[in-house]
């Protein structure tokens, strides 16, 4: 790879908006602790999956070997490949979107690395987090870009990198795994009835919160948002109309199926131990 120059430009208004999953992080962070002694930052692949609606979900990554200097980089494409062949038998819907690599923002090698995962992909993202934390807001620690070339006639002057808007994505089960590994120390893993009571407990702020917004609408205190209101609308509009007492029905059912099924499996497992104990004791000596 040869040797080309950053062009660097703040956050505007741009087609694509990328959300991660923060599965990739973890990787990401892993990657780094795990890196070679010597070695300043580590660099791998994206995968995920574009909307249609013009945004990209990154859902995984792998971290990519690879050699920099002042000028120059080598990448190792071999293992590169490979790792993306074994991804897509296991998930043949995660494409490669781009790459990251840690530090803080964009170094005078990546645009080197872009002309490779250009190559690979069109148009790729590159996600840089900083891995040194030193900004308090993680709009600070995780940036997002996509690049374009510069160019004077058949001259290429510099790679622009444009910064794109980067959302954390989660489902609530990533949710709550998340919400764990960011303590630095906890007593025990939450169980499920802990989880639900965390959830319950948020939605309620939420909806705290929501109330209070259209209060102050109301009352005239705040000049009312159109796209919040058809949010909103759009929000109750897809809530099913169940009545309390349908509710809480619809919910004991539900908890005594699964305590039954709690208890067979507790019977099951008695029962099991319980032969594995008469059949050690009638066998002969």
């Amino acid at each position: 790879m040869g040797d080309s120059s950053i062009l660097q430009l703040p956050s505007g208004p741009t087609a694509l908006t990328a959300k991660i999953h923060p599965v990739v992080l973890f990787n990401i962070c892993d990657s780094f602790i795990r890196r070679n002694e010597g070695q300043e930052r580590v660099i791998g692949t994206l995968l995920g999956s574009y909307g249609g609606d013009g945004s990209l979900e990154i859902k995984n990554s792998y971290s990519v070997p690879h050699n920099e200097s002042s000028d120059q980089v080598a990448v190792d494409i071999d293992f590169h490949r490979n790792m993306f062949d074994l991804h897509q038998r296991v998930n043949p819907k995660e494409v490669i979107v781009g790459w990251y690599s840690t530090g803080e923002g964009v170094s005078g090698s990546d645009a080197l690395i872009q002309d490779f995962y250009g190559r690979e992909v069109g148009n790729p993202v590159h996600l840089t987090i900083d891995t040194s934390f030193k900004s308090e807001k993680r709009a600070g620690i995780l940036k997002a870009y996509v690049a374009s070339t510069l160019s004077l006639g058949e001259r290429q002057l510099a790679a622009q990198f444009q910064e794109i808007q980067l959302d954390l994505r989660m489902i609530e089960a990533e949710r709550m795994g998340f919400e764990v590994l960011k303590k630095t120390a906890v007593d025990h893993l939450p169980n499920d009835l802990e989880g639900l009571e965390v959830s319950m407990q948020r939605l309620l702020g939420m909806v705290e919160d929501v109330i209070k917004y259209v209060d102050t609408v109301v009352e005239g205190h705040v000049a009312p948002d159109n796209a919040i209101g058809r949010y909103l609308a759009d929000t109750v509009a897809a809530i099913p109309r169940i009545g309390r007492d349908a509710f809480d029905k619809l919910f004991n059912d539900s908890v005594q199926d699964l305590l039954l099924v709690l208890y067979l499996a507790s019977l099951t497992r008695s029962q099991l131990a319980l032969a594995e104990k008469l059949n050690t004791a009638t066998q002969p000596l």
